[in-house]
C-alpha cells in the first residue's frame, strides 16, 4: 500500500491583530475635552495676571497662591460663598420635605385634577425665571425678604419642587403598594410608617432629587442676583467685581471658579451611586 504524502500546508499562521475600535479613540478623546477647560481654569487661577496676558503657556511658569489668599482672606469673597452654600442648602432641605409627601400622594391616590396639578407643576419647571423676577422683586420688598437667605431659597422653590416632585414620584412608584398595606395590617401609623419604613425604601431617590435641587439652586444667578444686594449676596455675582475699568483679573476670576466647582464635585462624590441607580430606573 502506497502511504499518502502530507503536504505540509503552504498558508503560514499569521498572528491576530486586535481590531480597532473607534470608541478607543473617541472616548479618551471625550474626555480629554470635557476637562480641558478645568485644566486651563486650575492652571490660569496659580498664575499671575501679567503671565495671562502674555501669551500661551499649558502650565504656569511663575507659580502663585495670591488669587487665593485673596478670596480667603477678603471677607466680601469668602462670605459669597457661605451666602450661596446657606441659601441652597436651605431650599434642598425645604423642597425635599414638601416633595416627599406631595410624591406620595400622586403615586398613591388618585383624586380629582391630579394629572393637571402634575402638569401645572411641571410648567413651572419650564418658565423662564425672568418672567416671575418682577412679582418676587416686588412682594419681597413689601415682606421684608429682600436681601435674605431664606427668601432666595423660597424663591428657588418655585423651580425645584416641581422637579423634585417629579424625580420622587418615579421612584415612589417603583415601590409595591403591598408594602403600605403590609405595614398597616401590622399596626403601623401612617408617620411611623413613612418615616421608618418607607423612607429608607427610596432614600436612592432621595439622594437623587437633592443633587438635583443642589446643582439647580447653585448655579441659578438672576433670581439670586436680583433678589440680594449685600448680606446674602451669591459668589456668582460677586465674582462680577473683577471686571472694572483697568481690566478683567483673569486669575482672581479664575481661581472663584475652581472654588465654585468643589461643592458640586462634593455632592456628586456623595450621591454618585444614587445617581447611577436613578438613570437605571429610567426617571433621571
Amino acid at each position: 500500500m502506497k502511504q499518502a504524502l502530507v503536504q505540509p500546508s503552504t498558508t503560514q499562521s499569521r498572528p491576530l491583530r486586535p481590531k480597532f475600535r473607534i470608541g478607543s479613540v473617541l472616548l479618551p478623546a471625550y474626555f480629554i475635552l470635557l476637562l480641558l477647560p478645568i485644566y486651563w481654569m486650575i492652571s490660569m487661577s496659580l498664575k499671575t495676571n501679567d503671565e495671562i496676558l502674555a501669551g500661551f503657556s499649558l502650565w504656569p511658569k511663575t507659580l502663585t497662591l495670591e488669587h487665593y489668599h485673596e478670596i480667603f482672606t477678603n471677607a466680601a469673597w469668602y462670605s459669597g460663598y457661605l451666602n450661596s452654600l446657606t441659601y441652597v442648602g436651605l431650599n434642598t432641605v425645604i423642597s425635599l420635605v414638601i416633595a416627599l409627601p406631595a410624591a406620595y400622594a400622586f403615586s398613591r391616590y388618585s383624586f380629582q385634577g391630579d394629572k393637571h396639578l402634575f402638569f401645572w407643576l411641571l410648567t413651572n419647571r419650564m418658565a423662564p425665571p425672568a418672567v416671575f423676577l418682577l412679582p418676587f422683586f416686588q412682594l419681597y420688598q413689601s415682606v421684608g425678604l429682600f436681601d435674605t437667605h431664606i427668601g432666595v431659597a423660597l424663591a428657588h422653590l418655585l423651580f425645584n419642587v416641581p422637579l423634585s416632585v417629579w424625580i420622587l414620584e418615579g421612584f415612589i412608584s417603583g415601590v409595591p403598594k403591598e408594602i403600605d398595606e403590609t405595614a398597616y395590617i401590622d399596626g403601623y401609623s401612617f408617620g411611623r410608617f413613612f418615616f421608618r419604613v418607607f423612607i429608607p425604601l427610596v432614600r436612592s431617590g432621595i439622594g437623587v432629587t437633592a443633587f438635583f435641587c443642589f446643582m439647580f439652586s447653585w448655579i441659578e444667578l438672576l433670581l439670586a442676583r436680583t433678589l440680594t444686594s449685600v448680606n446674602a449676596k451669591p459668589i456668582a455675582a460677586v465674582m462680577t467685581r473683577t471686571v472694572s475699568a483697568s481690566g478683567m483679573d483673569w486669575g482672581l476670576l479664575s481661581a472663584a471658579g475652581v472654588l465654585t466647582i468643589i461643592p458640586g464635585a462634593l455632592v456628586i462624590w456623595f450621591v454618585r451611586n444614587y445617581i447611577a441607580k436613578g438613570f437605571a430606573m429610567g426617571r433621571v
